[in-house]
C-alpha cells in the first residue's frame, strides 16, 4: 500500500530510492518543450523524461530511431529551464551508445553539459553493461530500461508485450540485478506481463518505473502526448487518457478560422 505523498522541494534520484523504501509511488511523464514541461513541473510530476519518443511526437517519424543527440540535447534543455521540482532524465538515442562505451560517454557527457539535465536513460542489459559503467564512473547517473525497448524494434520486429517466454523472463530478471548491482538508480520497465514486473520489483532496492507493466511496480510513466489525448491513434491497453485534447483542439482552431473568415474576430474590444 502506497502511503501517504511527501513534500519534495527537489526531486534527485536519492528521492526516488527513498520514495521506493517509503512505499510512495513514483510520477513519470515525458515532456520536450518548455511551455509543457512547465506546466508538468507545477502539477507535481516527479520525474520528466524527454524521451527518444520525440522522434514521434514532436517530429512525426515512425520509429525513434532517427532522432539525433543535438535533437535530444535541444529538447532536453528546454525542459531543464522549465523544471523546479522534477528530476529530469534524458534518452540517450539510437546510435550514440551501443557499441562503443567511449562513445557512449561522450554523448552522456554532452547531455549533461550542454543541457545541464539531471541523468541519462539507456535500453538494455547486458549488451551495453560496459557503456554504463562507462558512464557511471564518471558520476553520471543513470537509468535503465528492459524490455520492451523501441530502439530495437527493427531486431524484434513488433511492439507486443515482451518477456512472456520462461527464457526471455530470466534473462530480463537477470539484467535487472545487473543493473542494479554496477549502479543504476531506476529502471523502467516497458510493455511486459504484470507478475513477471512485481518480480522484478521485489528483487531489487532500486525503484522500477513501469510503462505497460502493471500496477505492483514502484512507479508509472506516460508519454505525455498520449494521456493528454494529443494524439489518437494510439491505443494501447495500458494508456489511460486524461483528457482529449485532439478533439477540443481541433474544435477550438476551427472556431478561430470560422470566427477569422466572418470577420468576427478581432472584434470591437480586441483592437486598439
Amino acid at each position: 500500500m502506497s502511503t501517504a505523498k511527501k513534500e519534495y522541494k527537489r526531486v534527485t534520484v536519492k528521492t526516488l530510492v527513498d520514495m521506493k523504501a517509503r512505499g510512495e509511488k513514483i510520477s513519470m511523464l515525458t515532456a520536450y518543450d518548455y511551455t509543457m514541461a512547465k506546466i508538468v513541473d507545477g502539477a507535481g510530476v516527479d520525474v520528466m523524461l524527454v524521451g527518444d519518443s520525440a522522434s514521434n511526437v514532436m517530429a512525426g517519424y515512425e520509429t525513434t530511431l532517427p532522432i539525433t543527440l543535438d535533437h535530444m540535447i535541444y529538447h532536453a534543455s528546454s525542459v531543464v529551464r522549465a523544471a523546479n521540482r522534477a528530476l529530469i532524465v534524458v534518452d540517450l538515442p539510437f546510435g550514440s551508445y551501443q557499441s562503443d562505451p567511449k562513445e557512449a560517454l561522450r554523448s552522456a557527457i554532452r547531455i549533461m553539459k550542454e543541457s545541464r539535465a539531471h541523468s541519462v536513460k539507456l535500453e538494455g542489459g547486458k549488451e551495453i553493461k560496459e557503456s554504463i559503467k562507462r558512464i557511471l564512473n564518471a558520476g553520471i547517473p543513470v537509468m535503465g530500461h528492459l524490455g520492451l525497448t523501441p530502439q530495437s524494434i527493427y531486431k524484434f520486429g513488433t511492439y507486443t508485450v515482451r518477456a512472456k517466454e520462461e527464457q526471455e523472463a530470466k534473462r530480463l530478471i537477470a539484467d535487472a540485478k545487473m543493473l542494479e548491482r554496477i549502479g543504476c538508480y531506476a529502471i523502467v520497465l516497458e510493455k511486459i506481463p504484470a507478475q513477471l514486473a512485481k518480480e522484478v520489483a521485489e528483487s531489487v532496492s532500486i525503484p522500477i518505473i513501469g510503462i505497460g507493466a502493471g500496477p505492483d511496480v514502484d512507479g508509472q510513466v506516460l508519454v505525455l502526448h498520449d494521456m493528454l489525448g494529443m494524439t489518437h491513434e494510439f491505443h494501447p491497453r495500458f494508456l489511460r487518457r486524461y483528457l482529449n485534447l485532439y478533439e477540443d483542439m481541433t474544435t477550438a482552431i476551427g472556431q478561430y478560422v470560422d470566427d477569422v473568415k466572418t470577420a468576427d474576430f478581432p472584434n470591437e474590444e480586441e483592437k486598439y
